[in-house]
């Protein structure tokens, strides 16, 4: 058996970490790596406490018909990236690399050309999180610089994530 490369093995990570998502239409794990240790990991999902949507059996962005990347605030859940980045301490972030792996909760397809959403973005550059990975599907990825978000601010184009 052939030993598989180190960025899909993390991938692979966070594709097992997004089977704990919550969300019925985005299953999302996000993994945190630095000089090859795992920092922390996050999966789409309710804050705690409340009650999840696949609890619920009902997605009110979905019930509403909204579009892929649009009002966020009406959404229950809290991205995996979101909740990888607060589990961890900035310190241990600085320089690392956030591995995201996601698919469609109703199909098990890969999101094709999935990127994380405007928020999502600007909490990863302020954790100081330098090189996003993004599973396109079982062996191919992109790799993102956090820098080129810095350097081609979307938020003065309108642009949209997930």
């Amino acid at each position: 058996m052939e030993r598989r490369d180190k960025i899909n093995y993390y991938l692979d990570l966070a594709e097992v970490v997004a089977k704990r998502s919550t969300c019925l239409r985005r299953h999302y794990g996000a993994v945190i790596v630095k000089n090859d240790e795992v920092i922390s990991t996050g999966y789409v999902g309710a804050p705690r406490g409340r009650v999840n949507c696949t609890d619920r059996g009902t997605c009110v962005r979905e019930a509403l018909q909204i579009p892929r990347g649009e009002r966020y605030e009406l959404c229950r859940s809290v991205h995996a990236e979101q909740n990888a980045i607060i589990s961890a301490s900035r310190d241990k972030m600085i320089g690392g690399t956030m591995y995201l792996a996601g698919y469609d909760a109703k199909t098990g397809d890969y999101i094709a050309q999935s990127n994380s959403c405007s928020l999502c973005k600007k909490m990863i550059i302020n954790a100081g999180i330098e090189k996003v990975i993004v599973r396109d599907n079982k062996d191919e990825y992109r790799e993102v610089l956090v820098q080129d978000w810095i350097d081609n601010d979307e938020s003065l184009e309108g642009k949209r994530g997930y």
